[in-house]
């Protein structure tokens, strides 16, 4: 098996101030350090490379041949490193490259992609990988750059959060159930009623309401259960029972009075949406671009109906 060699740069950029200054006195102006400072550095690099790079006298300094050989390569290096530098100065100031970012399913599909879908039309350089997924992933084994979370957050000295908005929740049934069943005057009175219930990983979502600040859960009489919300919304639709359901997903069925808001005035719980990424010393443009876009747009797009009732 070859050996590879281990290059120490240290000392390359103060040759090369030499060469192009002329002598060590104008090289150490030029950097701003003393002549004897530019003499070791050269010393220290002449001895790991093992040949001597200039020509000494008491008034002047020239290149050796080896001295030149190396100074060629030197600069064709240099030009990379600049020309890399180049490229991420300019990736600091325009959005570019890829981002993968993982998202509720439904609430991706309605709320998080029209606004990712409005960022790629307007940076053409921005490639963006969108995974719609209910479970919770993990960011780094799986590859993603961001990720949007409902609910509370586990503590995480790996992961930054930023709060978007909140998760609003309403009690809905349709008007012909609520003909048919009468409507609830009191939270005890939703234990009474038939109940569209979502499921997620074998559970069932208890129901949740705040009653002067405490959180109290009902366990609803579940006639139908399912882990999709939009079955859940459907099946509300169809008269067959109350629901739990979000706002940004049942908004429009409330303006149309297609359903109603059940106990309008007691309060539901409501849950922290959260952009999640990887802790990093430095938070890439593109990411910072798509974080800011949610933070602006999000929450026009999840606003609660004015007139909760039509």
């Amino acid at each position: 098996m070859a050996t590879i060699m281990r290059i120490n740069l240290n000392g390359i950029d103060v040759f090369v101030a030499v060469v192009e200054a002329g002598n060590f006195a104008q090289a150490a102006e030029k950097e701003n350090v003393t002549r004897s400072a530019i003499s070791k550095s050269i010393a220290r690099l002449e001895h790991r490379l093992g040949v001597l790079l200039f020509h000494r006298t008491t008034r002047s300094q020239s290149l050796t041949d080896e001295g030149l050989l190396f100074y060629k390569h030197c600069l064709r290096g240099l030009k990379e490193i600049r020309a890399g530098a180049v490229l991420l100065e300019s990736g600091k100031e325009q959005v570019s490259g890829r981002i993968r970012v993982s998202m509720p399913v439904l609430f991706g599909h309605l709320c998080i992609a029209p606004i990712l879908i409005e960022l790629a039309q307007e940076y053409s350089g921005l490639t963006l990988e969108m995974s719609f997924n209910d479970r919770m992933v993990d960011l780094t084994e799986d590859g993603f750059d961001l990720a949007i979370r409902i609910g509370s957050l586990p503590d995480s000295s790996s992961l930054v959060a930023r709060k978007l908005g909140e998760h609003h929740m309403a009690f809905c049934a349709s008007p012909t159930y609520l003909q048919r069943h009468g409507e609830p005057k009191t939270i005890e009175d939703l234990r009474q009623h038939d109940a569209v219930s979502y499921m997620r990983f074998d559970r069932i979502h208890n129901w949740q309401s705040r009653l002067d600040v405490q959180a109290q859960e009902i366990m609803p009489k579940t006639r139908l259960l399912m882990d999709d919300m939009r079955a859940v919304t459907d099946a509300t639709l169809a008269h067959l029972g109350i629901a739990w359901l979000p706002y940004w997903l049942v908004r429009d069925h409330l303006l149309r009075g297609e359903l109603q808001e059940v106990l309008p005035k007691h309060p539901s719980a409501t849950f922290a949406i959260n952009a999640v990424w990887p802790h990093t010393s430095h938070l890439p443009l593109r990411t910072r671009v798509v974080v800011d876009a949610l933070l602006e747009k999000l929450p026009s797009r999840m606003a609660a109906v004015e007139s909760r009732t039509v």
